[in-house]
């Protein structure tokens, strides 16, 4: 199979499978998944927050703890001094230099936590904003969507456009059609039957020559009689015409040879 051919095929794939993906979105679900996708991504950043205001807390006590620390060293080197103990004084002056250099780390650490910690707490806030605001927009939305729709169902049902009116169109059309060729079929047999050009198969009203022979005649002894008719009307009537004319009918000659037969055709 050549490369046209399957990218052909792999176009025509995507194309019913979009208009089917089309045909199955409901909007409505969409923006109900996207706000709970927007709440989990608040959650999380709020559990960022509190990571962070966790560990800046933490740092603040280990701050004052060092702070507290640094403070006694420096009241021990006071009392040693005040003792005359300068060489305890002078370890408890180098404790708290120590420690200053922690404290100072320290105190580093906190400002940077604190910043974050800020920042996370501003971009929690306007995060917060933003998904009340798309819920507020999504209800609106699905609400407008839902009046829509219905309207559109009533719509198309008033105006029979909609597939299952449509539906019922096309069976009534199919039904119509079908009833409308059957009539015309019946007919064109109804006719071709009383021309001749097609046999009766089941031999009911069927007719032998000598009984389309006779019908022909008779059919045509009516015409002369028609004809006699005519021709005594314009003579007025003349009882010395209607000899003459009644020379023409059919058994003229068979009433002239036996005077005695009765004429029952009168």
């Amino acid at each position: 199979m050549s490369d046209g051919i399957m990218k052909r095929m792999g176009l025509i794939f995507k194309s019913k499978a979009n208009k089917a993906l089309d045909r199955a979105e409901d909007p409505r679900e969409t923006l109900d998944y996207s706000y709970q996708k927007q709440l989990e991504l608040l959650q999380k950043v709020r559990r960022g927050v509190a990571d962070v205001a966790t560990s800046r807390k933490r740092l603040e006590l280990q701050l004052t703890q060092l702070q507290q620390q640094s403070a006694k060293y420096e009241d021990q080197g006071r009392k040693a001094l005040s003792l005359g103990r300068e060489d305890l004084a002078r370890e408890a002056l180098t404790r708290k230099s120590n420690m200053q250099s922690q404290i100072t780390d320290l105190q580093v650490q906190y400002e940077q936590l604190q910043g974050e910690e800020e920042k996370l707490t501003l971009a929690s806030q306007r995060l917060q904003a933003k998904v009340d605001a798309f819920r507020t927009k999504k209800e609106t939305i699905k609400a407008t969507y839902t009046a829509a729709q219905a309207q559109t169902r009533i719509a198309e049902s008033f105006s029979g456009i909609s597939e299952e009116m449509g539906d019922v169109g096309l069976a009534i059309q199919r039904a119509e059609d079908k009833t409308a060729q059957m009539q015309a079929r019946a007919g064109a047999i109804d006719e071709l039957l009383a021309s001749g050009a097609l046999d009766d198969a089941s031999g009911l009203g069927r007719k032998d020559d000598i009984e389309a022979e006779l019908e022909r005649v008779a059919g045509g002894s009516d015409v002369e009689l028609e004809l006699a008719r005519m021709k005594a009307e314009l003579t007025g009537g003349s009882p010395a015409a209607q000899p003459a004319i009644e020379q023409g009918r059919p058994g003229a000659q068979d009433k002239q040879d036996n005077p005695g037969t009765i004429n029952y055709n009168k």
